[in-house]
């Protein structure tokens, strides 16, 4: 495995060598972060934090500075800002989601309880308000725009679609709140505190967007069709717990008759594993999971075409990378 970001074999190996060490310093700020002199309130705090994960978020924001003076002082904290933040939403999530594991450990909610993950997240949530409020108004305010999209993602997915609205739509909108609107901030902060262009901080922004969509729809594929922890849980977590994807919704929107067994699975949580490992299976060979992977291409593709308005070198090249590499997991 490669030591580049992701492990990705970079095209630049002055720029792997300098994400590489701003990826460093992000982790070791993102320990700083936590920190607590309280054992218990550490302990909790660094749960997910040490559980690793594949920080794209920071990287982005890591990236996203190439275009404008990557050595600023504000791209390293802002960096932390939204691993911060993805951090503090996960502990909520697995709440929301009464999840069991979270990255192939025990989630902090069935570690500790309810209470203790909710308190932690928003624990996480002050320190990276207390980073935000050192890099200015501006940051402060795409934090706030960026929160409020984040509840409003976690609301409509709880509520379920509105009557009448298509559930495929519903679930799209809520991919691009719930995960694409934090990668987007991941964009906007790295340009923004590199002093880039206006015009390239609205791009990175856009980016932002359209490959958070993709990367989450190729999460959800993963957990569909992966063999082994390649998603962080086991396989098939989603549909055991009844949380709806894209293909799951495709497939329910199916009007062939020799899908209605796998209907009746998917309209409900299957917790007996035999009826599990039916469904999995069933999924895994329905049309549906083609529809997704294609769909997931199309906002990755998306992605690619805004990078034709930045300037042309190392960093658009990686981004480019990143549009191949958040869909090849789904094959």
């Amino acid at each position: 495995m490669s030591d580049a970001p992701l492990g990705l074999p970079l095209p630049d190996a002055e720029l792997e060598a300098w994400l590489a060490a701003g990826m460093a310093d992000v982790e070791r700020e993102l320990q700083e972060a936590v920190a607590s002199d309280d054992a218990f309130v550490a302990d909790a705090s660094r749960y997910l934090v040490d559980a690793g994960g594949k920080r794209f978020r920071p990287l982005l924001v890591l990236l996203a500075a190439q275009f404008g003076d990557r050595s600023a002082w504000g791209v390293v904290p802002a960096g932390v800002v939204v691993e911060l933040t993805h951090l503090a939403t996960l502990y909520h999530d697995d709440v929301m989601d009464e999840a069991q594991l979270r990255r192939g450990a025990a989630s902090a909610n069935s570690r500790w309880d309810n209470s203790i993950a909710i308190l932690t997240g928003d624990f996480l949530f002050a320190r990276s308000s207390k980073i935000l409020a050192e890099l200015g108004p501006e940051a402060v305010r795409i934090q706030a725009y960026t929160f409020e999209r984040l509840c409003k993602g976690q609301i409509r997915e709880t509520i379920g679609p509105r009557e009448g609205q298509d559930p495929v739509e519903h679930h799209l909108e809520v991919i691009a709140d719930k995960t694409g609107s934090l990668i987007a901030a991941s964009g906007r902060y790295g340009a923004l505190m590199a002093g880039a262009e206006p015009e390239h901080v609205e791009l990175l922004t856009q980016f932002g967007e359209r490959i958070g969509v993709a990367f989450q729809l190729a999460d959800d594929l993963v957990d569909i069709t992966s063999e082994s922890l390649q998603s962080g849980k086991t396989p098939g977590t989603d549909l055991r717990e009844g949380i709806p994807t894209l293909a799951g919704l495709i497939a329910l929107a199916s009007e062939d008759p020799a899908d209605a067994r796998l209907q009746d699975l998917l309209s409900r949580p299957l917790p007996d594993d035999a009826e599990h490992a039916e469904a999995l299976a069933l999924l895994c060979a329905h049309p549906a999971v083609m529809e997704a992977r294609k769909e997931a291409h199309g906002w990755s593709d998306s992605a690619r075409e805004v990078l034709d308005g930045l300037p042309a070198g190392p960093a658009r090249d990686v981004l480019a990378l990143l549009c191949d590499y958040v869909v090849s997991r789904t094959s």
